[in-house]
């Protein structure tokens, strides 16, 4: 279900960018949502919109990454339970709130959160031996962890791998490969909760998620089989510089008059 008055946007477009999305998910183990989101926000969709036909998207992404991770045995199968449970209330929170602020608002914060991300890839490089020590302490702090990035996912449009890789690795001590791994696993249920707040407020246009999903799902495979081939630190670097890169496209688009450099105002 979606909104009329949503720019049409050709299939093309939408192909590009669910091969995009599928290489960067499988590559880094998110859902995509941090590049679908912007990439629709170029193109024309209202905030709000792209946010739930992202989330929507990464279903069939999360699911064929999950399943590339497992078959390499670095998914811990406990934690991403842990999570899921806490995300499947987040986002059922986050669906709500999604329909109470402001566009700008939403802005700001996917904004903000994307360069908060950006310099925790460089706190830790991890082992590809660690692993993640579960206690009782340890399970309600995965719950809860699940529950923020939960409100997170539904809000802006991402599956929280974006959120979740960096969380395992920086405080739950998990490698790299399990760090995504058990992320795309946790986002199955997240992106299917999400969706189904989002299709009855009208926020997601599904033809759209459908071929930007099942084209990210088809080109997901070659992510994952990069991902073996570089090191934790050169992961860190390349995400990092495509948040960055994310993030000034963003801003350009909203505010063209901060880079219009060396333009005289008539």
């Amino acid at each position: 279900m979606v909104d009329s008055t949503a720019p049409r946007l050709s299939p093309i477009s939408l192909l590009l960018i669910g091969a995009f999305t599928g290489l960067m998910s499988g590559l880094f183990g998110v859902g995509g949502g941090f590049i679908i989101v912007p990439l629709l926000l170029l193109l024309g969709m209202k905030q709000k919109l792209a946010a739930g036909t992202s989330v929507t998207a990464i279903l069939p992404t999360a699911i064929v990454g999950a399943i590339g991770y497992m078959t390499l045995g670095q998914v811990d199968w406990l934690a991403a339970i842990l999570l899921a449970t806490g995300m499947i209330v987040g986002t059922q929170v986050g669906g709500r709130l999604l329909q109470i602020l402001p566009e700008s608002v939403l802005f700001w914060m996917f904004l903000v959160a994307l360069l908060l991300i950006i310099p925790s890839l460089f706190l830790v490089v991890p082992s590809r031996d660690a692993h993640i020590d579960i206690t009782v302490v340890v399970g309600i702090l995965l719950v809860i962890t699940g529950v923020i990035v939960g409100i997170l996912s539904a809000l802006l449009g991402v599956g929280g791998g974006i959120v979740m890789v960096p969380v395992l690795v920086l405080l739950f001590g998990a490698n790299d490969l399990v760090a995504k791994g058990t992320s795309l696993l946790m986002m199955i249920p997240g992106s299917i909760s999400a969706t189904t707040v989002n299709y009855r407020n009208k926020n997601v246009d599904l033809k759209a998620a459908a071929i930007v999903g099942i084209t990210a799902s088809v080109v997901s495979p070659l992510g994952i089989w990069l991902a073996e081939f570089i090191t934790p630190k050169q992961s860190n670097y390349a995400f990092s510089l495509l948040l960055i890169f994310t993030a000034v496209q963003l801003i350009a688009r909203r505010y063209p008059h901060w880079v219009r450099f060396g333009k005289k105002e008539k």
